[in-house]
């Protein structure tokens, strides 16, 4: 009855992977192990409030005294253990399935920074802020962080892996995508002010679907800068802190944003031109817009961007009047 209620509470989202489904069989062992203690635990504590239960205010016996038993003690000293070592034993083998390399897997190079996603494609050149996977086939994700620490997590596909801040810091992960849809990659890992925030949407197509993507994003590179300065800033997470629509996020909106006047957290003033995009990007402490924190926005834009994507970006930026 236990076991039926926890398989019964719909705990785990749909299995898109197939990692999902070795690991959901470890969850299911789980949990009959914790419905036969729960039921025992259950059994024997009403069975001694009914058994040993004071009868009456007259009965006043004591409970017989015994000093303990050896052959019990050992029992429940090797059944844990024996279960626990089957358990490692079983999770061993679903790491070694979950860790198997496929040679022909697609590889995709992850960023993580505060808070964006960014996701690159180095077979095709392709940019993007959402994860595009084909279906059926395995993925290598080769991920690295801008700033802090990471977790890059998609509850359906089951795996999870933290992301660590430094040069050279690569960590890996693989799985294999069995469920088109559209999913969510979260970041399981507190990361600052806007971490609840820091989500990309994760889509897996047929793969001539796929293949139809792929195609469509390199021939969408533009020569206009203003174009490709908004590219810039969908797949960088840019908009994740700054509106396009007049309302104040983690940041200023950009909406009109250039040519205007802003005062600044120390009373000053700034005309938003050119040159001060170029500083808020390269330098964003150092001219803080009055009512908002200092300290929210990265400072590593200038090892991230070039000084051509930092140009396209100041153009998409005044073209938002």
């Amino acid at each position: 009855m236990t076991n039926f209620g926890l398989q019964s509470a719909g705990l785990l989202p749909v299995q898109a992977s197939a990692q999902a489904t070795l690991i959901d069989q470890l969850f299911n062992a789980h949990y009959w192990v914790i419905s036969f203690l729960f039921s025992l635990i259950g059994v024997f504590m009403v069975y001694s409030i009914v058994v040993f239960r004071r009868r009456g205010e007259n009965d006043t016996q004591q409970g017989k005294f015994f000093k303990g038993s050896t052959k019990l003690e050992i029992f429940w000293t090797i059944i844990p253990l024996g279960t626990v070592l089957y358990f490692s034993y079983l999770g061993s083998l679903s790491l070694a399935d979950i860790r198997r390399v496929e040679p022909q897997a697609l590889v995709v190079n992850v960023t993580a920074g505060q808070w964006y996603w960014r996701f690159e494609y180095p077979e095709t050149g392709i940019t993007s802020g959402s994860l595009v996977l084909p279906v059926g086939e395995q993925v290598l994700l080769k991920m690295t962080s801008a700033d802090v620490i990471h977790s890059f997590w998609v509850p359906e596909f089951r795996v999870k892996q933290d992301i660590l801040p430094g040069e050279n810091l690569v960590k890996e992960l693989r799985f294999t995508p069995t469920l088109t849809g559209e999913y969510k990659v979260l970041c399981a890992e507190l990361c600052g002010g806007a971490h609840a925030n820091m989500n990309a949407p994760v889509i897996v197509m047929d793969k001539a679907d796929f293949a139809a993507w792929e195609a469509g994003e390199m021939a969408a590179v533009s020569s206009d800068p203003a174009a490709r300065g908004e590219r810039l800033a969908k797949n960088n997470g840019c908009l994740g802190c700054h509106s396009l629509d007049g309302s104040p996020l983690v940041g200023p909106t950009w909406k009109g944003m250039a040519g205007s006047t802003h005062e600044l957290a120390d009373g000053s003033s700034v005309t938003v031109d050119e040159a001060y995009l170029i500083q808020a990007i390269l330098e964003p402490n150092a001219a803080v817009v009055k009512g908002f924190p200092p300290g929210v926005m990265p400072a590593t834009y200038a090892d991230q961007f070039s000084e051509q994507q930092i140009a396209d970006l100041v153009a998409y930026m005044q073209s938002l009047k």
